[in-house]
């Protein structure tokens, strides 16, 4: 029964969604990715970075990333960090991924797996620079991305 505020700790909250508006699908669990190292590209109050963008790095967006201060293909041991390797899938902070895209180096997207809150800081109006960067049809793009 809800409190006075409306919170009813006995109801479930609602399952994030991604920028499809539907239920967020998994990113990837090996490498463990996320925020919460659960595998998917979730986001709360305490992801400052807003870690929501779900990607399949390459060689490009790894050096790019790199010389613009963020290694991730780097082991970092202590805190559990392989380091990514083209291929593997990871949730990039939304802010990040538009630095790649505004640099021509981003890495694919899967939208099913990127949280909705993505949308605050990438709108879904960047398809055309994605369009061009993987040479997709016009009209397939969420349908290709969803599944790259």
């Amino acid at each position: 029964m809800p409190d006075s505020s409306g919170f009813d700790p006995g109801r479930r909250p609602a399952p994030p969604k991604n920028v499809l508006g539907e239920n967020l699908s998994e990113c990837c669990t090996n490498p463990l990715t996320g925020f919460y190292r659960d595998g998917s590209c979730n986001t709360g109050p305490e992801d400052f970075g807003v870690h929501t963008v779900c990607t399949r790095v390459d060689a490009e967006f790894l050096a790019f990333s790199k010389a613009a201060g963020n290694d991730l293909s780097t082991p970092l041991p202590q805190f559990g960090f392989a380091g990514l390797q083209p291929g593997d899938c990871w949730c990039l902070c939304a802010a990040r991924w538009k630095e790649a895209l505004d640099a021509g180096h981003p890495p694919r997207v899967r939208l099913a797996a990127t949280h909705e809150a993505t949308l605050e800081i990438v709108p879904l109006d960047h398809a055309e620079e994605i369009r061009a960067r993987y040479k997709l049809r016009a009209k397939p793009l969420i349908g290709e991305l969803r599944n790259g």
